[in-house]
């Protein structure tokens, strides 16, 4: 009974280092996406020759490292097409979670407040701006391909109306890194003019994600339903998770920088408007003078 009792301990203590052991650890992320595809879904009309033009598809890795109270993602290597064979500045191109704003971005989480933060460079400035884990109707997906309301090379004219979100959960599931995933959708309604014809266009973007590890986690924050997302996936691409590594995980790479000048959504989008009414003017300028000259 003694040895019995001794065998029971030795795999109660296995059992926990173990569960202590998944605590803390990395996971390799990859993105894929067909530019064509992603314009196209998006109602854009792309010319035959800009097709020739454009690779057939862009990559980019990303690394969550995490451990019990924090964690980071982070672009880790140069985007590849299959056109190009590489190059660029690394995290360049196509970036889950860096839309509209750049794509060498990077996350920080704090497991304990759920709070989110976001690291970017700015005419030669480090920011961080706090963001959330949700599902927003405004989230970046809605702008890839070059998504525009008022596009005039588009055959689909989104309307100025707030469009509808529905989270739709489903019983399937499947493996991701060996860990358990369960499928939510996010649909998507807008209300657009398709050939001066008002449509509502749905579009549909599939998360797996896993309870497993313990904590909440979206490779794009506005993209989240609940615990660790571990694919996104859309019309034309995606992200998975590759790999995981469970081992040790400094508190240093999980922290934010110290050194990065604090702003706000708000005044953020600010600058965005008052950069794109400067390259605006300067174009403005550019053609008057070619007019003259």
């Amino acid at each position: 009974m003694k040895k019995i009792f001794i065998a029971f301990l030795g795999l109660l203590a296995f059992t926990i280092n173990a569960q202590a052991q998944k605590k803390s650890g990395a996971i390799q992320f990859e993105s894929v996406i067909d530019p064509v595809a992603v314009a196209e879904a998006s109602g854009r009309q792309i010319p035959e020759e800009m097709k020739a033009r454009m690779p057939k598809s862009i990559k980019a890795n990303y690394e969550l490292l995490y451990n019990a109270t924090n964690a980071s993602f982070m672009p880790v290597t140069e985007t590849e097409d299959s056109n190009s064979g590489g190059g660029g500045r690394p995290g360049g191109g196509f970036r889950f979670g860096g839309f509209g704003g750049g794509a060498n971005r990077e996350y920080y989480y704090t497991f304990a407040d759920q709070k989110v933060v976001e690291v970017f460079d700015m005419m030669d400035t480090t920011y961080i701006m706090p963001t959330k884990l949700a599902v927003t109707a405004n989230n970046p997906m809605n702008n890839m391909g070059g998504r525009n309301n008022n596009q005039n090379n588009s055959a689909v004219q989104f309307l100025n109306v707030p469009p509808t979100v529905e989270v739709i959960k489903t019983e399937e599931t499947k493996k991701i890194v060996n860990l358990d995933c369960k499928k939510v959708i996010i649909r998507t309604t807008r209300k657009a003019k398709v050939l001066d014809m008002e449509k509502d266009v749905v579009e549909e973007t599939v998360l797996w994600y896993t309870n497993d590890l313990g904590f909440n986690f979206s490779p794009m924050p506005n993209l989240w339903t609940e615990g660790a997302v571990l694919a996104i996936e859309i019309k034309g691409g995606g992200t998975t998770a590759k790999s995981i590594e469970y081992r040790g995980v400094s508190t240093k790479d999980v922290t934010a920088p110290k050194k990065a000048v604090a702003i706000t959504p708000e005044q953020y989008q600010a600058k965005m408007e008052a950069m794109m009414a400067r390259f605006r003017n300067n174009n403005n300028r550019q053609g008057a003078t070619g007019r003259v000259n």
